[in-house]
């Protein structure tokens, strides 16, 4: 970077791989690249919250927060900022459980990342709310990233950010989770040492926003022109603004000055980001939008720095405070490059799940064959945990994002339980605080097809019936629309042309600080501890 110092065992390490058509899988259902020289604004009408970006040579790398789901840290890539492809996971497997390790810890583990580049290294720092912060680095951001290492230890301590400066210290802020640590509106500042990978001081709060900027937090660490300067949003999630502080010294005192807010426009929050330039001398900032069902959205906005402060979004006003943009010319980085989006359906055609795909816990290999040969993947059906209540508490839920607010999701799934027990199933998911699927189960009266619904599935309410049927047939289509109100449609199909509308509309609902998910699972009782059947799934589309 030419303006400022860039902020730039369980695990296993594995390369993802990535199916040639993922390089410029173009979605059916959002593209923000209008093709004319504008992009539209979300980026990505997905959940990628926190996210945090650093740019290396020409390539743009991102990743967000994961938290329980896995593999985590996803990592993307982009040549213009507009458009994104996911490459990687620096977490493809596994974090040590603090819990039990087959029941996700919803919330938890992987808070607000950072991606930065020093010395020919990627770094990722996050903070863990039950543990401290931890680091994972790489020479390649598309090839095996280390063992995270504990940097700091502590409870609450999270949205962690390093900086190399000039003299040869190194610098974290971070911020504090108020549920584990007793307080939050405070942002702190520690060093570490020169490999990054211990604290060597205490950390000093040198930021208190409880006067007029409570709930500061998600704090991004930078250097230029000999200013230090922390970007960190403030005021709530859905409801905040961002501000901005700097100061001579990395320990303060800071000024600060709100650069950009809601205003007039119709982008609540904005909330969190990333500062990032281009190769051209343009600024641009991305953060996300909170929008509830569909999660926390990724957008980017223009940015440009007026007397050693930034602006960011559009200063109609000129009072140094810009506004949000849902529209604006792409940036300028020397060239043009091929629509693309973060991929969304899969034919299972490859030797490794498509990289949209996460566990809602640590992965177990024995939930998954993939057969790229025969085009499916198989997925076992696996004890639910004893003290199960509902699908909550299941580990092997196979997820990916919402990506759009208006879409379908259909597959072909083929069902063979053992004939030797009843109660294993299998479906289409939407996963969130409530939930509903289409399940299909090996009963005594033979496979019973479900539209199910739970809701306050975190508190630990049963499902609900809605509507079931027996069916003679072992393969079936599943599809789920959604439309702008995250309102769901469940239909089935036996041939796949004509679908059945099937069960009560539902309402989706965010995880806990995810958006809803979709997806499939394979499950059996707790007590059937032998071998069982599985569901095969063909393909997965999502569909306008």
């Amino acid at each position: 970077m030419k303006k400022f110092a860039q902020t730039s065992g369980l695990c296993l390490f594995l390369l993802i791989s990535l199916p040639a058509m993922a390089q410029n899988y173009v979605s059916k259902v959002w593209v923000a690249d209008k093709g004319d020289g504008t992009y539209r604004n979300p980026i990505i009408y997905a959940d990628y919250s926190d996210p945090d970006a650093c740019r290396v040579g020409d390539d743009y790398y991102m990743t967000a927060s994961s938290f329980n789901c896995i593999p985590g840290l996803q990592i993307l890539h982009s040549k213009d900022l507009v458009n994104w492809t996911i490459v990687n996971a620096a977490i493809p497997y596994a974090l040590e459980p603090v819990e039990a390790v087959e029941k996700p810890e919803h919330g938890n583990r992987v808070w607000a990342p950072s991606i930065r580049y020093h010395n020919n290294e990627f770094y990722i720092f996050w903070g863990d709310p039950d543990q401290g912060v931890f680091m994972t680095k790489a020479k390649d951001p598309k090839g095996h990233w280390s063992k995270p290492v504990l940097v700091k230890a502590g409870k609450g301590i999270i949205d962690t950010t390093p900086l190399w400066d000039e003299d040869g210290n190194v610098y974290l802020v971070h911020a504090f989770a108020g549920s584990r640590a007793g307080l939050k509106s405070v942002l702190a500042v520690c060093e570490l040492n020169a490999e990054a990978t211990q604290a060597i001081t205490e950390s000093r709060i040198v930021y208190d926003g409880h006067d007029h900027n409570e709930t500061c937090e998600g704090p991004k660490f930078y250097k230029r022109n000999g200013y230090y300067y922390i970007f960190t949003p403030a005021g709530g999630v859905a409801t905040g603004w961002q501000l901005v502080l700097r100061s001579k010294n990395p320990y303060g005192p800071y000024e600060e000055k709100v650069v950009m807010a809601q205003g007039k426009s119709s982008i609540n929050g904005p909330h969190q980001g990333a500062w990032i330039d281009t190769n051209t001398g343009e600024d641009w900032f991305l953060n996300f939008q909170d929008v509830g069902a569909y999660g926390r959205l990724l957008h980017l906005q223009p940015m440009k720095w007026v007397k050693d402060w930034p602006v960011i979004g559009v200063d109609k006003d000129g009072d140094g405070c810009g506004e949000p943009i849902l529209s604006y010319k792409k940036p300028n980085v020397g060239n043009t490059y091929p629509i693309c989006t973060p991929q969304e359906s899969d034919e299972f055609n490859t030797q490794t799940l498509s990289p949209q795909w996460q566990w809602h816990a640590n992965y177990n290999p024995k939930w998954i064959f993939l057969a790229p040969d025969k085009g499916y993947a198989r997925l076992y059906s696996y004890p639910v945990v004893k003290d199960y209540k509902n699908l909550w508490d299941v580990a092997n839920l196979l997820l990916q994002k919402t990506p759009s607010n208006e879409f379908s999701a259909v597959m072909k799934l083929r069902f063979a339980p053992s004939p030797k027990y009843y109660g294993e199933r299998t479906g289409l998911l939407v996963m969130g605080l409530n939930y509903a699927l289409l399940s299909l189960e090996n009963t005594k009266e033979g496979l019973i097809l479900s539209q199910n619904e739970c809701k306050n599935a975190d508190k630990g309410s049963a499902e609900v019936v809605n509507e079931s049927v027996t069916l003679k047939e072992s393969t079936v289509y599943f599809k789920v629309t959604f439309n702008k109100a995250a309102q769901c449609e469940f239909s089935y199909s036996t041939d796949g042309k004509n679908f059945k509308k099937f069960g009560k509309s539902f309402q989706a609902r965010e995880g806990k600080w995810i958006g809803a998910k979709i997806g499939t699972f394979c499950t059996r009782p707790a007590i059937v501890t032998n071998d069982g059947g599985w569901a095969e799934v063909d393909w997965f589309h999502i569909e306008k």
